[in-house]
């Protein structure tokens, strides 16, 4: 496989799943701003931060206007982060590799295109319609999930698919994590109720699974334990991990590349700093230190597969 075509169906992926994870924040967050209790607003101080490059005050003006948070995350072409940016990127990458993905994938991923680009979109937005918008956009990036998996060969373009996905899912989640935590200083002793984990639960589409798995009432680390070590949990940093795992041996085994040993050294040490932790761990370096250094180790890793195989500088 060429590097390019390797490149463009790694990032197909990761603008994808980056595209699912803002929307479902974003439809939780809009939810949740209809509750009039003191954690209704500030549910989309995480999601402003994570796709946004506004500083403080930025921030805080979108927190008061829900319909402007909404136009500037879906719509606006200066936020380079924003769900139309997004979705452009990802087309301009399946465009250049028709030959390499199936039929129906690239005929959804052109159909979000030209979703997240008609003009209908924002009169939606702008007459109050945005619930109905999201919904719809969501609904349609789960479509392109399943549609990839039940059509999508398991070769070579698939593993450098998967490995796209599951960077940007693991990323994603650490981000929100130390959002929400932030919320309560990392102390684990301020307790909190469920209630008040709504927010990041929805958000990974986990509170269903987090109800049902588990009976205390330690919220604070029950929660912590779900969303970073629960190997079940779709959207856990360990789950993420282990996918990543399982792809990056696929590609070294198959392509056999000289920095073979050294990337999986790489990506082994990542591995084990959340495979092998624990919360007395954490303790002692730090919630907010331990998912830095999560974050950044995973972003490294990114870059030298990324220089392995694609051919970057």
């Amino acid at each position: 496989m060429l590097s390019r075509i390797a490149d463009s169906m790694f990032w197909l992926n990761r603008y994808l799943e980056r595209s699912e994870g803002m929307l479902r924040m974003l439809q939780t967050s809009y939810v949740l701003s209809l509750d009039k209790g003191p954690t209704g607003n500030n549910n989309w101080q995480p999601l402003i931060e994570i796709f946004t490059g506004l500083g403080k005050e930025g921030v805080v003006e979108l927190m008061k206007n829900p319909n402007g948070a909404v136009q500037h995350l879906l719509l606006d072409s200066k936020n380079q982060n924003s769900l139309k940016v997004i979705l452009n990127r990802a087309r301009e990458n399946a465009r250049g590799m028709q030959d390499h993905i199936t039929k129906e994938v690239w005929e959804q991923v052109n159909h979000l295109y030209h979703l997240i680009n008609n003009p209908k979109i924002a009169t939606q937005l702008t007459d109050g319609d945005s619930i109905a918008a999201i919904e719809s956009m969501l609904k349609n990036c789960l479509l392109y999930t399943g549609i990839t998996d039940s059509t999508m060969p398991r070769g070579m373009s698939w593993s450098f698919m998967s490995l796209g996905k599951y960077i940007e899912r693991c990323l994603l989640t650490i981000e929100l994590v130390d959002k929400q935590y932030k919320t309560i200083d990392y102390d684990f002793t301020n307790t909190k109720d469920i209630l008040y984990w709504r927010g990041l639960l929805f958000s990974l589409s986990g509170y269903e699974f987090h109800l049902k798995n588990y009976r205390s009432n330690d919220y604070n680390y029950n929660v912590a334990h779900q969303v970073i070590f629960n190997p079940l949990f779709p959207h856990s940093i360990m789950y993420s991990l282990s996918r990543v795992k399982k792809y990056l041996d696929d590609v070294v085994k198959e392509n056999n590349p000289t920095e073979k040993y050294a990337l999986l050294k790489q990506f082994g040490r990542l591995y084990s700093n959340v495979e092998f932790a624990d919360f007395e761990w954490i303790k002692r370096s730090g919630m907010p230190e331990y998912l830095e250094e999560t974050r950044g180790n995973l972003l490294q890793f990114s870059r030298a597969l990324s220089q392995s195989f694609f051919s970057y500088s």
